[in-house]
This record gives C-alpha cells, sequence and structure tokens, in this order.
C-alpha cells in the first residue's frame, strides 16, 4: 500500500510562501512589523485592550497558511493580498487609528470588500470540500456563482447578528447610528389604525430632557445594518459578475484566478490499484 503523505507544517508552508511568492510574503512582513510596533506603543501608553487586538491581528495573519495547510490548497496571491489588506484596514486602521469615526465610508469599503472575499470562498467551497472522493459532480459556473453568493450574503447576516448582539450584551456600539431628519411611525397614531405618521423637518434630540446637540433624530444601528448588507451584495455580485465573464475574455479569465482558491497539488491523492490475476 502507498504511504499517505503528511501534510506540511505551518511553518514549511509560510517558508514555501516565502520562496514562491515574494509579494505575499513580503507584505506579510511589513504588515507585521506594523502592527508589532503598534503593540509596544499601546503597551507603553497603557492601552491594552490595543493590545489584544494586535495580538489577534497578528494570529489572524496566520490564517491563510493556516487554510492551506489544514484544507492541502493554494490560495492565490491577490486572495492573500486582499485577505492581509483587509485584516489590517478593519483592526489597526479601523480600531485603533479610528479610521470608522475620521472617514465616514470606510466601514462601507470593508464590508464591500469583505462580501467579495467571502463570495470568492463560497464559490470554490464545493470543489474543495469534494476533492478526493470518486464521484464528482459537474456544476455550471452559473451554479457555483449563485452558490458563492449565497454564502456570501449568509455571512454577512451572521456578522450583523453579531454585531446587534455585542451591542445588546456589552453596549459596544457596533451598530453605528445615523442622523435621519425625517421618518414614519405607527407608534405616533393616535387613532390606533396603524397608519404612519410623518415626522419631518427633526432638528434636535432630547434624552431625558437633555439636548444631545444632534442637527436630526438619532437612529439606532437600522440604517447602518441595511447599509452593510447592501454593499455586501455589491462585493459578492462583483465577483458573480466576473466568474461569469472569465468563460467569454482572457483578462476576466485571469482576474478570476488571483481570486479562486485551488486544491493544492500536494494535497493526497487515491491511487487506485490493479488487481493481480492469480497464476493457475
Amino acid at each position: 500500500m502507498a504511504k499517505k503523505k503528511k501534510r506540511p507544517s505551518l511553518r514549511a508552508v509560510l517558508k514555501h510562501e516565502m520562496r514562491s511568492n515574494r509579494r505575499v510574503f513580503s507584505l506579510w512582513l511589513i504588515l507585521r512589523l506594523f502592527v508589532i510596533a503598534a503593540m509596544i506603543l499601546s503597551a507603553f501608553r497603557g492601552y491594552y485592550d490595543n493590545v489584544f487586538v494586535c495580538m489577534l491581528v497578528l494570529v489572524l495573519f496566520l490564517v491563510p497558511a493556516f487554510i492551506e495547510k489544514k484544507l492541502a490548497v493554494t490560495l492565490p496571491s491577490g486572495l492573500q493580498i486582499l485577505i492581509l489588506l483587509h485584516i489590517f484596514a478593519t483592526e489597526i486602521l479601523g480600531e485603533l487609528a479610528c479610521y470608522y469615526v475620521h472617514f465616514p465610508y470606510w466601514d462601507t469599503i470593508m464590508h464591500t470588500v469583505w462580501g467579495f472575499l467571502c463570495a470568492a470562498i463560497g464559490y470554490s467551497l464545493v470543489d474543495i470540500l469534494n476533492r478526493g472522493k470518486e464521484i464528482n459532480f459537474n456544476l455550471s459556473p452559473v451554479y457555483l456563482a449563485l452558490a458563492g453568493f449565497c454564502f456570501s450574503m449568509t455571512i454577512g447576516v451572521f456578522w450583523e447578528f453579531f454585531e446587534f448582539g455585542m451591542d445588546r450584551i456589552f453596549y459596544l456600539d457596533m451598530q453605528k447610528d445615523t442622523v435621519i431628519h425625517r421618518f414614519n411611525s405607527v407608534l405616533l397614531d393616535e387613532s390606533l389604525k396603524n397608519i404612519p405618521v410623518l415626522v419631518n423637518n427633526v432638528n434636535s434630540v432630547a434624552v431625558n430632557g437633555i439636548d444631545l446637540g444632534v442637527n436630526g433624530y438619532l437612529d439606532i444601528g437600522l440604517f447602518d445594518t441595511m447599509e452593510d448588507l447592501f454593499v455586501n451584495f455589491v462585493g459578492a455580485l462583483v465577483f458573480c459578475i466576473i466568474v461569469l465573464m472569465s468563460g467569454r475574455t482572457e483578462k476576466a479569465r485571469w482576474l478570476a484566478f488571483q481570486f479562486i482558491p485551488r486544491v493544492s497539488d500536494e494535497a493526497p491523492k487515491v491511487k487506485k490499484h490493479k488487481k493481480r490475476r492469480k497464476k493457475s
């Protein structure tokens, strides 16, 4: 019987990445240095919660290599670069550098990229999870694109559940408020006939008799959640369009292959042994 090949260790995967894909490894190394510098600076200033975030980011940077090791897949350079930049942009720039506050559309950009990434992962899950089996399904690109799109939207919904739970339990305000100047509400209908009452030209908000100084009505999370889901939809749709166009143009095919994980050549293959006939 043929011996089963051992999967390479995480350290071996990182060494292979360093030799085969220098662009990804260089970016990984540079971002790690930035994160370590931010962690040391936060420790000196006494921001220990930021130190924890930096440690989490250093662990997340190992996720691509961990996936390649455990699932025996190859992550294209474009996908790895996008994952590393997304982690750095959301946690270090977004949380520590307060980009979410200073740049209003930063969160929107992050959710759009997240929708694109999840669609790429969902698209390739069918092929990855069915490798090494005797029965293979020949699925159309349209079905795979739809599977990736639905996977991305499902992950986006679960993330909004997580944000809502953190806001309700730990009062973190992950679902950011939005200032609006008009809204409808059936609770204001004195006739109790379920008629929406329009409240227009809201100029101030008062809580317990204290004016908050906000020029408008303070919506708590609804607009932010729907905007996040919509841009997640946009990111997933962009990936699906690229995949569907990959069969028509060479540029679209090249672009799609930059973000679709593939089964690694190092994955153990099942060898078929012919039965020997017994000599009479």
